[in-house]
């Protein structure tokens, strides 16, 4: 687990293909990996990938084609920046929310403009996950836990502040680049729970009739 808080930048250093996917070799840059193991989970751009080679200043880890197939990790090139953080520990600050470093899918920026000094970016979600954002709620967006300013169907705003910019690759990322979204948690709970029964049927996820049937529309 995570908290979507950054600890540092670095950058992909190798891809390999290895029998039918890969593994990648990430430079860590200022990141601290004297109290990492083998077997240690890293989350890089959001997605949680496990140490099988530790150095002084870089890891590397295999990465399954289900990874590839849902994150951005599929065009990773030697040189692509990249967020960092390392799993929790139950004395780590939880400064942002509940983070799993599982991703959902892919989002892409459609707006970036300045907003004071920090700069306002809106995202497209794919539409399966549309449903699991909501106005001032969380959502981790490359790793970084986030804030929803509002939402418009399937786009969604966030403002990003100076230090974040600064500190993240947030800074360098324009429209039209992808992005990994991991919608929060509690919202994909709160789907299955409210199915009841019927979440163990091949049924549809939240519709018209179950809001109403649960009391939540009339």
């Amino acid at each position: 687990m995570f908290t979507g808080i950054i600890l540092a930048m670095g950058h992909i250093a190798s891809v390999r293909q290895r029998g039918g996917d890969c593994r990648l070799k990430v430079d860590t840059g200022k990141l601290d990996l004297n109290d990492c193991h083998l077997g240690d989970s890293i989350a890089v751009n959001g997605v949680c990938l496990t140490a099988v080679e530790l150095g002084e200043h870089f890891f590397a880890a295999d990465v399954s084609n289900e990874t590839l197939s849902r994150t951005t990790l599929q065009s990773a090139k030697p040189g692509t920046p990249v967020n960092l953080e390392l799993a929790l520990t139950p004395s780590t600050r939880l400064g942002g929310h509940i983070v799993s470093g599982h991703v959902d899918g892919i989002g892409k920026v459609v707006e970036k403009q300045a907003d004071g000094r920090s700069m306002r970016f809106k995202f497209k979600a794919p539409d399966g996950l549309a449903k699991y954002i909501a106005e001032k709620g969380s959502i981790c967006i490359n790793g970084i836990s986030l804030t929803v300013n509002n939402v418009e169907g399937a786009y969604f705003s966030v403002n990003i502040v100076p230090h974040t910019l600064a500190e993240t690759t947030l800074g360098s990322t324009e429209v039209g680049h992808e992005v990994n979204l991991e919608v929060d948690l509690l919202a994909r709970y709160m789907e299955r729970l409210m199915r009841g029964d019927a979440a163990a049927q091949c049924r549809p996820g939240v519709t018209e009739a179950l809001l109403q049937n649960s009391g939540f529309i009339k």
